[in-house]
């Protein structure tokens, strides 16, 4: 089995965390996703994923695709771990609904360059 962490193995992880939140998200209310907990809480933990594995991401990549808005991921990781229970799920819900569709497509143009 083939264990390579580089760019490659990020970005299909990042893709892959993205791929899942635009499938479970589609059609969800904001009012849904602050009552549902496990929805919630799976839609903010692939959020930190996605930051996790962007910071793993060389420098070099990063500045090849410099149209990913990378400290904008990084920033919403760090407002939820930091102040998950003050988090603006209005904020989140939109992230979730018009942020993440567009950064799937941005990176899935990256990774087909």
């Amino acid at each position: 089995m083939d264990n390579i962490k580089n760019d490659k193995y990020y970005v299909v992880r990042i893709r892959d965390d993205l791929k899942f939140i635009t499938h479970h998200m589609e059609g969800v209310s904001i009012e849904e996703l602050t009552e549902n907990e496990i929805l919630q809480d799976s839609m903010m933990f692939r959020l930190i994923q996605i930051s996790e594995n962007a910071k793993k991401l060389s420098d070099k990549y990063k500045e090849e695709h410099a149209i990913i808005p990378w400290f904008a991921i990084y920033g919403l990781r760090n407002r939820i771990v930091h102040d998950y229970g003050n988090v603006d799920m209005s904020i989140v819900h939109e992230t979730l609904i018009k942020d993440i569709p567009t950064l799937l497509q941005m990176l899935e143009q990256a990774v087909n360059e």
